[in-house]
């Protein structure tokens, strides 16, 4: 495992005193154990680099880690939870999948309801949860189509909707691809992560709120993106995203005006933050 710290823009670094910042978790499987039957995945250390200089750029402290076991990725997202941010918290988790889960260096499946369901307490009440989940959904490729993609197989399938309903409040997912499909990996580096990555460093895409990010995103992949080859010509991948965000955010945009300008939880109408009464209909 390699944990990586680089030091904050001074207009991101807390008050003296103050241990909090935003925080980026980026967790990566390139190797399987041995006898695992899931191919190598090189494009996913290509994806951890670049992810790690362009968070770190926009003012987050970035740890990396590479090839955790399932037990190891459950061991790391509640100790995470646990751990002080000061606005936004985001993670990335890259690795072969199946709907519902992601797959650990030794081939046990990580229930994503789990780790979801980690960020439902006290310690992250109030913040901005974002996940990027790099992995396939299911299988529509051929059996005989030799293709390095994001897909395995798995005797784990959890229902859609139970996997939406652990998200907590205030959270946002998105996907590389929609139930049921494929996710793209090359040796470079995923698509998926890719384009995200040159949003975030085009003009004006840090600036954007949330979910117009997460669109435009999805956007640029599903019409900018199209597989090659005599087997996958013309292939797509459709990213998409869930939402539990009760607030405009902007955890990305450098504040005006310094600290006491735009945070990454800063509602446009302030007048709409009334308490919340739960109700059942």
């Amino acid at each position: 495992m390699v944990s990586i710290f680089l030091e904050m823009p001074l207009w991101r670094q807390t008050k003296a005193g103050d241990e909090e910042c935003n925080r980026a978790v980026l967790v990566a499987v390139s190797n399987f154990h041995h006898r695992v039957p899931l191919c190598r995945r090189p494009g996913a250390e290509k994806d951890a680099k670049r992810l790690h200089r362009t968070l770190t750029r926009l003012g987050y402290r970035v740890d990396i880690h590479t090839d955790l076991t399932s037990h190891e990725m459950y061991t790391l997202f509640k100790t995470e939870s646990e751990r002080p941010v000061k606005e936004c918290f985001l993670a990335v988790l890259s690795s072969h999948g199946e709907e519902g889960c992601v797959f650990g260096a030794d081939g046990k499946p990580v229930r994503l309801s789990h780790i979801f369901s980690c960020f439902n307490n006290s310690h992250m009440e109030g913040k901005t949860k974002l996940f990027f989940i790099q992995a396939c959904r299911g299988g529509e490729l051929d059996d005989g189509v030799t293709v390095e993609t994001d897909s395995a197989g798995s005797d784990v399938i959890e229902d859609t909707l139970s996997q939406y309903l652990s998200i907590p409040m205030d959270t946002a997912v998105m996907y590389a691809t929609t139930p049921g499909y494929g996710a793209f990996m090359h040796p470079l580096g995923a698509v998926f992560l890719q384009t995200l990555c040159i949003l975030l460093e085009e003009e004006g895409g840090r600036a954007l709120e949330l979910t117009r990010l997460l669109t435009r995103l999805s956007h640029r992949v599903a019409f900018g993106f199209q597989a090659k080859g005599r087997l996958l010509a013309g292939k797509k991948e459709m990213p998409c995203f869930v939402s539990r965000l009760t607030r405009e955010v902007f955890p990305f945009a450098e504040p005006e005006g310094g600290a006491n300008g735009l945070s990454a939880t800063t509602l446009v109408n302030p007048e709409y933050n009334r308490s919340r009464k739960p109700s059942i209909s």
